[in-house]
């Protein structure tokens, strides 16, 4: 039974699946989908909840894959897009946690700040603690907070934003938007941190992760496509950016002559 590289849930267009295997699959998460726990009935944008009542109704992208558990290994806030890991067996959940509890996860994303900031790289180990006087908000505590590091890299800019890499070395939350917003950056859009653009959707996307797989032990990267989030602010991603190596300088050689019964340009690799 072929099965499709997608997850379909009602009130949304199709979810992409971009990696999957015995243990986990990755989602692209589009902007507006909670994680939260399934007994929160507050909104139809739960989505671990409508995973779990997709797989319960057997429908056919689950059914395809014999599923009857998914449940998330990581959180990306809810205007947050781009990778997100589930696990397919609970001790997949508790491997595969382990890893972003030890720092053996990799992760890559990008923001679209406020502003130019003037270093193209930079280093915040500010802790963070929840704020006591706004629920759901995070604030800089150096007295009790919890140690935090983000490596922050300036990769294009404009008038009055700019394109930023974020790699987090710990996993707290908000840890990239506060940090953000202590640079003097906040990310667009953002309602805790920063202010609210009319015309620019919130400017964060998880855009790689990379780790030693568990079971298998050998090196896995996921990414996520970032050409539609860069467009959306008026920004051209690079070669670089897409994890595509340059092209060579000057001409390309000459491919060798083809020699009588070789099977050199048979088309097979």
């Amino acid at each position: 039974m072929a099965k499709p590289p997608y997850i379909e849930l009602p009130f949304c267009e199709p979810i992409p699946i971009l990696y999957e295997d015995r243990a986990v699959l990755a989602i692209d998460k589009p902007r507006g989908w909670l994680l939260v726990p399934v007994n929160w009935q507050n909104t139809n944008r739960n989505l671990q909840a409508a995973i779990n009542s997709s797989i319960s109704a057997g429908d056919f992208w689950a059914r395809s894959r014999n599923l009857k558990f998914l449940r998330y290994v990581h959180r990306l806030d809810t205007d947050t897009s781009g990778i997100l890991l589930f696990a397919k067996s609970p001790g997949a959940v508790e491997a595969f946690g382990d890893l972003f509890e030890t720092r053996r996860m990799e992760k890559h994303y990008l923001a679209i700040v406020e502003g130019v900031p003037q270093e193209t790289e930079w280093t915040c180990r500010l802790p963070l603690a929840p704020d006591p006087r706004t629920i759901g908000r995070m604030m800089v505590d150096t007295l009790t907070g919890k140690e935090c590091e983000t490596q922050f890299r300036l990769l294009q800019k404009k008038e009055t934003i700019a394109l930023v890499a974020a790699h987090p070395l710990t996993g707290r939350t908000h840890q990239i938007r506060v940090h953000l917003a202590q640079a003097g950056h906040p990310m667009v859009s953002d309602d805790l941190y920063g202010r609210v653009h009319p015309r620019m959707p919130p400017g964060l996307r998880a855009v790689k992760l990379g780790y030693v797989d568990p079971f298998t032990r050998r090196r896995v990267e996921i990414r996520a496509p970032i050409e539609g989030f860069m467009h959306e602010y008026g920004f051209t991603p690079s070669l670089e950016q897409l994890g595509k190596p340059p092209a060579p300088a000057g001409p390309p050689p000459t491919p060798p002559a083809k020699r009588p019964g070789s099977k050199q340009d048979s088309g097979r690799p």
